[in-house]
């Protein structure tokens, strides 16, 4: 799963990695990114753009938004079939823009917080999926969820899961939603390769605050 992330990665570096045609939020850097917090991503209509959206996927259908605490991450062997998620796995993709993530360690009953990276030190995009709900007083909330998949091999001893790094190569092919080959769109929800990731020890304080 992925419950914990980190951007912090300077805004201009940003719009030239994803090569952002428009800038349509607030970006608020922060070492510390949990559930239910407006997050930056990446679409393209047409242009890519960089929008914001609540972490925790509320379906057009729900009747109820809490059901987005619970749908912060998909599981990438089901999105595409998954009620839940199967509609915005067809026409609404997104890049998750971030600098690295969190999992945790456990060791005895102690659980140690681990970071996860690129060598490169570059940002990178989850590959994400995007709703619109609308309340029954018509306000609109814009959320969207994080697609995890197995891990590779430097964090399956710590979890069987990661999220979906996008490679660089692949994120047009994701966000393009004229893009409808779900066999081409699945081929990109693998793990990423471990030998271009690096792990570190966390060393600040994870506390939601």
């Amino acid at each position: 799963m992925c419950g914990r992330f980190v951007l912090q990665t300077d805004l201009s570096r940003i719009i030239e990695s994803f090569d952002i045609q428009e800038v349509a939020c607030q970006y608020r850097p922060s070492n510390n990114i949990f559930p239910g917090q407006q997050i930056i991503a990446v679409v393209h209509d047409n242009i890519n753009r960089l929008v914001e959206f609540k972490w925790g996927l509320i379906p057009w259908w729900a009747k109820d938004p809490s059901i987005g605490n619970r749908m912060i991450n998909a599981r990438a062997e089901t999105v595409a079939e998954k009620p839940t998620f199967r509609q915005a796995f067809k026409k609404r993709r997104c890049l998750i823009v971030a600098d690295g993530f969190y999992e945790w360690q456990k060791i005895g009953k102690v659980k140690k917080p681990l970071y996860f990276s690129l060598k490169s030190g570059a940002p990178f995009g989850f590959a994400g999926l995007h709703e619109t709900w609308i309340s029954p007083d018509q306000q609109q909330i814009n959320t969207c969820t994080i697609i995890t998949t197995e891990a590779n091999k430097l964090i399956e001893p710590i979890h069987d899961r990661m999220p979906v790094i996008v490679p660089k190569d692949y994120e047009m092919q994701w966000i393009d939603t004229e893009n409808q080959n779900q066999k081409e769109l699945m081929s990109v929800l693998k793990p990423y390769p471990s030998e271009e990731m690096d792990m570190s020890e966390v060393t600040i304080s994870l506390k939601r605050t």
